[in-house]
């Protein structure tokens, strides 16, 4: 058979065999763990609770103690003392910890951009509180912050200054942000130190050319083309202090008195220790909407001043 003979020949379409059906559904397999998990601890409760909002349930009546209420639930949040306590202290401790560590992180993250001995030594000390336990973490700063035999009141102590720590009212809140920060610089300064890696060199050597200095090259080049970076990890950190719970549950149950209920921590009592699983729901929309609004405005006001913006 001739070339030409080969081109000019119909194409042979190809036939699927009887009984052969499509593949298709086997990629449904390999992401249906992640689908049923998705629906399990994700979709399924948070419908839960959008419905149970409007209700008042204790749990002990059982499913068939459950009462539509409406928006009783809102309207005694509006009334309620404790909940803007517990707001009030959440805006605390989320408005000094989340600065404090985005601040330290990314002076931390610039000193580990330069060439030190043991650079990367440094790097996974100073990330290694992220991933440690939250009860070793609890454990190891009740010993440090014991007000008679810790070592940073010794320390202190040279000051003139004896803080109770958890044990006063005054000093509980501040020895939580004090443990949040320590928490999260190193993190922080990871991020920053990729985002620095990434930065353009290009402008930095046209500064120096021009005489700028470490200020003015922070200012004009540094920070603008960090500023997505600051962003998210402000977004994630004030997602993530607004439910901070696990040290608060463990080392101070709320107090001394309500000194450090947060909202998580509020929600918790009036779901599991008071049963009240209607109006903890409803506390938890209140507050998912509160955290939503506060992003963003955090996402718009750097809106167009990023170096690539």
């Amino acid at each position: 058979m001739t070339t030409a003979t080969v081109a000019a020949a119909p194409a042979v379409r190809a036939e699927r065999a009887p009984g052969i059906k499509p593949r298709g559904w086997i990629g449904f397999l390999f992401i249906a763990p992640n689908l049923l998990g998705v629906l399990a601890f994700t979709l399924i409760p948070l419908v839960s609770v959008i419905a149970l909002a409007f209700t008042d349930w204790n749990l002990v009546s059982g499913v068939g103690g459950i009462t539509f209420t409406g928006l009783d639930n809102f309207v005694a949040i509006a009334r309620d003392p404790g909940f803007w306590n517990a707001v009030g202290l959440t805006l605390l401790y989320v408005g000094v910890s989340v600065p404090l560590t985005v601040v330290l992180g990314l002076a931390l993250g610039i000193a580990l951009n330069r060439p030190l001995p043991g650079r990367s030594i440094l790097r996974a000390i100073f990330f290694l509180p992220y991933i440690v336990n939250v009860v070793a973490i609890g454990m190891t700063w009740l010993m440090l912050m014991n007000p008679k035999a810790g070592l940073v009141n010794q320390v202190l102590e040279v000051f003139g200054i004896q803080p109770g720590w958890f044990a006063s009212s005054n000093w509980a809140l501040p020895a939580l942000i004090v443990m949040a920060v320590w928490g999260g610089v190193g993190y922080c300064s990871l991020i920053y130190l990729s985002a620095l890696q990434d930065a353009p060199k290009q402008l930095y050597e046209a500064a120096d050319i021009d005489g700028a200095g470490a200020w003015a090259k922070f200012r004009t080049i540094t920070w603008p083309s960090l500023l997505p970076t600051t962003v998210f990890l402000l977004v994630t950190l004030i997602i993530g202090a607004s439910q901070g719970f696990g040290l608060i549950a463990l080392i101070t149950s709320g107090g001394p008195g309500d000194s450090t209920t947060t909202i998580s921590y509020y929600m918790y009592q009036t779901g599991f220790q008071f049963y009240r699983f209607g109006y903890a729901s409803a506390i938890g929309l209140v507050t998912f909407a509160g955290v939503l609004a506060l992003t963003l405005l955090t996402w718009r006001a750097q809106r167009g001043r990023a170096l690539n913006d």
